[in-house]
């Protein structure tokens, strides 16, 4: 039997201000077999902790006090190569933006519910996996987070023209950097260039 790569995420972070919502995340991972290694009340203490508990995946609403989850992303996403999900009240193209300059590989809108939560483990850990091969690509954390931004967008591109799933777009942007023998960021900008050709 194939083990899933959810399977290897073990310990989780949640940051979240609401009480509710921390128990009720709490109690869906458990029950999902993962492991609680922290839980944060404000956006300060998540930074904290995310070098003290290492944890595997960081679960985190974007409205916290003192430190938003946002700055939190960005600031543990320059020291450490967690995937972050991040917990949103507004879901749009700003946000996605913000998302993804922050390093989150995947947020969830409020309410979140039982159903949504794994999807989205699944997506963040895929959107992961990408980051870590752009990231042998490219040695440098800041390269390899500009240049993700850039394969987010010109697989959108994909996605839209050429109605590609995510997985395939991105599939299709690796094959043409080993035939070309180029770089995914020098595919993902040649891709840019041309859609804004038409």
């Amino acid at each position: 039997m194939q083990t899933s790569s959810i399977n290897l995420i073990r310990r989780v972070l949640i940051a979240e201000d609401n009480s509710k919502t921390r128990i009720f995340l709490k109690n869906q991972l458990e029950l999902l077999g993962y492991t609680v290694a922290g839980v944060a009340s404000n956006g300060r203490a998540a930074i904290e902790m995310a070098s003290n508990v290492a944890p595997d995946l960081i679960i985190m609403d974007v409205m916290m006090p003192e430190v938003d989850g946002i700055e939190a992303a960005t600031a543990i996403t320059s020291k450490h190569t967690i995937p972050i999900i991040l917990i949103t009240g507004i879901s749009s193209d700003e946000m996605a933006e913000k998302a993804i300059s922050a390093g989150v590989f995947a947020y969830l809108v409020k309410p979140v519910t039982k159903k949504q939560l794994e999807p989205a483990i699944k997506l963040a850990l895929a959107r992961f996996e990408e980051f870590k091969s752009l990231k042998s690509e490219v040695k440098d954390l800041q390269d390899a987070m500009e240049t993700r931004k850039l394969v987010e967008k010109a697989k959108g591109i994909l996605m839209k023209r050429s109605n590609l799933s995510e997985d395939d777009a991105f599939k299709m942007m690796q094959m043409h950097s080993q035939k070309e023998n180029k770089k995914m960021r020098e595919i993902a900008e040649s891709i840019i260039s041309a859609s804004k050709l038409f």
